[in-house]
């Protein structure tokens, strides 16, 4: 009897798997909300120049009452590019010419002009507040804007990288509430940051803790879940981030200062972080970790729950050396990172399932940057994003069921891809095709999030897992910070960034169809459980007997 026998016997999908799901799930819509913030928080409000004339009340004084501020703001902004006031010039002194009927726009010289020397005045009509307006971050200092962004991905980044590897060491349930608490406090001081680079940094350590909530949230779903539910327990997840789309064009709708924004979405973390120290340790990993009591205190607990007296009773430490002997003997053997590469079956799952994760993230950036071009109301926007990433991802779940892990995973790769190429042939006039065909492909990277998430955790033993899922959100990470650079290539040619996107996640797809199918087999635990995984596969074609089934893979 290996460890899906156990879970099977306390309970693989009952009342624990259900309270588990939405103490998990719920903290994920509001994580959301934090990756998706600064498209409120950080929006550029119209703005121009400081100038007395309409902005100090004691030269306004010695302006003639039959002049009203559409005639000071031409004789103290220049016109820009798009006909407009000038949003970084103003003029050194007042251009009474300009209010001559027969004068022009162009009556007036570059030398009369100067920069915004004392500051700017924005349109606080759509926000109240924003970063960029509390800290200036237009005009020679607008690329302070995406450099946070960029932070915050990089965030991520580290957090991915560092969060997967501690929670092999350490434990999902240990690391998840570190990283709630860190969400919490992180998020609340950016709230209050004095300077531009406190709020980047206090931005940063929030990134970093959304990377190892992400991950641990979906491996204690799917080490906690039975094999025939593990699809769905996943698809539920990754619908909280969907859900938390919607969230985060309600919230900001309603909250339009940043700081108080930034408050609302932090501050239920600290709710997080004390409820978390009831979630159960996996007991998968503290088997395989050689923590037998730790494991038998959270089996009975979960038997308990599930209303499963009779099996709470039975478990012992007995049985549980009995029925894990071989995965127990082999956990203890080491375990590195050098392991996913260097092994024949391991290193092949591993560079093919980080190209995915790759593909993924850097392709809904380049959708995300056409859907913004679109020029739609930021709100719906954002909302539009998380309903059509609803119908995707339950599609998902049904052609996991029907058509397997490596067909979905590839499907969901290829068609975003070809979406994008599809738009390199459609005229800009056509936006409603294009608009259509942008839409299609986020729906296809939607699915493609749910696969991949549910596919990495199947591929790699438990005593790997968390270490493979973080080396996965690098690679996401990696591609959402390159994908805004490809645009740099539009001066070669406008159709040559869409290539690139379309490329990248077709050719993911494909390389895809290179990896095992997983379908309804249980989760590896060991590294030789993956070894071994081929023959259990053609195992399971044949005729059921107790001592066909290698220790491990029995009891799915």
């Amino acid at each position: 009897m290996a460890f899906s026998e156990l879970l099977d016997r306390v309970g693989g999908l009952g009342r624990f798997q259900i309270l588990q799901m939405v103490a998990l799930v719920v903290p994920i819509m509001w994580l959301t909300t934090q990756s998706m913030l600064e498209n409120f928080s950080a929006a550029v409000p119209s703005h121009r120049c400081w100038v007395p004339l309409l902005d100090n009340s004691t030269d306004q004084a010695s302006v003639p009452g039959t002049l009203g501020p559409k005639d000071l703001l031409t004789v103290s902004i220049p016109l820009g590019p798009n006909h407009e006031p000038h949003q970084c010039l103003r003029f050194r002194q007042p251009q009474w010419q300009l209010l001559d009927p027969n004068a022009t726009a162009t009556n007036w010289s570059e030398a009369a002009t100067e920069p915004c020397m004392d500051g700017w005045v924005y349109d606080n009509s759509t926000f109240t507040s924003t970063i960029v307006a509390k800290w200036d971050l237009v005009c020679d200092s607008h690329a302070l804007k995406p450099m946070a962004q960029s932070i915050y991905l990089s965030g991520m980044l580290v957090g991915a990288a560092v969060c997967g590897r501690a929670s092999d060491r350490f434990g999902r349930r240990l690391v998840l509430t570190w990283n709630y608490l860190q969400t919490a406090v992180s998020g609340t001081a950016a709230a209050f940051a004095p300077t531009f680079p406190v709020y980047c940094l206090f931005r940063f350590l929030v990134a970093f803790a959304v990377a190892g909530v992400m991950m641990n949230t979906g491996t204690l779903l799917m080490e906690w879940t039975s094999a025939r539910a593990r699809a769905l327990a996943v698809t539920l997840n990754t619908l909280g981030f969907s859900f938390g789309q919607v969230l985060m064009a309600t919230v900001a709708y309603g909250v339009r200062d940043w700081a108080l924004l930034q408050l609302v979405i932090s501050a239920p973390f600290f709710l997080c972080f004390v409820y978390s120290w009831w979630l159960a340790e996996s007991a998968r990993w503290l088997l395989i970790t050689g923590r037998l009591e730790q494991g038998l205190r959270e089996l009975r607990r979960v038997a308990a729950i599930n209303r499963k007296g009779a099996v709470e009773d039975s478990l012992t430490t007995e049985v549980l050396l009995s029925a894990m002997q071989e995965e127990l003997s082999a956990g203890q053997a080491p375990s590195s990172l050098n392991a996913l590469f260097c092994l024949p079956r391991l290193g092949l799952r591993t560079c093919i399932s980080t190209l995915c994760w790759f593909a993924f993230g850097f392709t809904f950036y380049g959708l995300a940057l056409d859907l913004q071009a679109l020029g739609s109301n930021i709100f719906l926007l954002q909302a539009l994003i998380g309903v059509v990433d609803i119908p995707a991802k339950i599609g998902t779940l049904l052609l996991l069921s029907h058509l397997g892990r490596r067909p979905t995973q590839a499907v969901s790769l290829v068609l975003p891809g070809l979406c994008i190429l599809a738009n390199t042939l459609v005229p800009y006039e056509m936006g409603a095709l294009r608009s259509a065909l942008a839409v299609l492909g986020l729906a296809g990277v939607g699915a493609a999030f749910t696969c991949i998430s549910i596919y990495t955790g199947e591929l790699f033993p438990t005593v790997l897992r968390m270490t493979a899922v973080g080396l996965g959100q690098m690679a996401a990470r990696g591609g959402a910070i390159l994908g805004p650079l490809v645009r740099l290539l539009g001066v070669h040619g406008l159709s040559l960034p869409l290539l690139v996107y379309g490329a990248v996640p077709v050719l993911s797809g494909l390389v895809a169809l290179l990896l095992p199918e997983t379908q309804s087999l249980p989760l590896p635990d060991t590294i030789q459980d993956v070894q071994n995984q081929r023959p259990a596969q053609r195992e399971k074609q044949q005729p059921h007997t107790p001592k066909s089934v290698p220790i491990g893979f029995g009891g799915d």
